[in-house]
């Protein structure tokens, strides 16, 4: 397995994990969302970008996430968006693997901090998470406008 920066060749795949992502949330995107996450996540000056996992030619994994500046730190932030594993390739660490490549990405790049939440109730996700760092006592609001 080998976890990468995507090309413009990898959108078919790409889209397929993405379309799986969103049917595990429920969550019905409208196609000019979906067009305009991929060219973010391929254009170099964007701060929306994605690391991909293949495994025999096709890939398996990805995470989408979002590089930004912050106020209680001087280098950059990386929100880990999205995450997602193929049914067929879950139980095999690479979820496990996608945020260790994070990891060793921002430490090289010297990013100050990662961060991400997942619904309460997703104990499967949260069982990896915790493998890497404690929740905290922070409640989300969003507001939609």
């Amino acid at each position: 397995m080998t976890i990468r920066d995507p090309a413009a060749a990898d959108e078919a795949d790409w889209r397929r994990l993405w379309v799986g992502y969103l049917a595990f949330y429920g969550e019905d995107l409208a196609e000019a969302v979906t067009a305009a996450t991929w060219r973010r996540i391929l254009d170099p000056a964007s701060p929306v970008f994605a690391r991909v996992a293949e495994r025999e030619k096709r890939l398996v994994g990805m995470t989408v996430n979002v590089l930004h500046e912050g106020t209680w730190t001087v280098a950059p932030i990386c929100y880990l968006e999205d995450l997602f594993v193929a049914p067929d390739a879950r139980g095999t660490g690479l979820g496990r693997a996608l945020i260790a490549d994070l990891i060793a990405l921002g430490k090289e790049q010297g990013w100050s901090r990662l961060y991400w939440h997942t619904e309460t109730g997703n104990a499967q996700a949260r069982r990896l998470y915790e493998r890497f760092a404690t929740a905290d006592d922070f409640c989300r609001y969003r507001l939609v406008l």
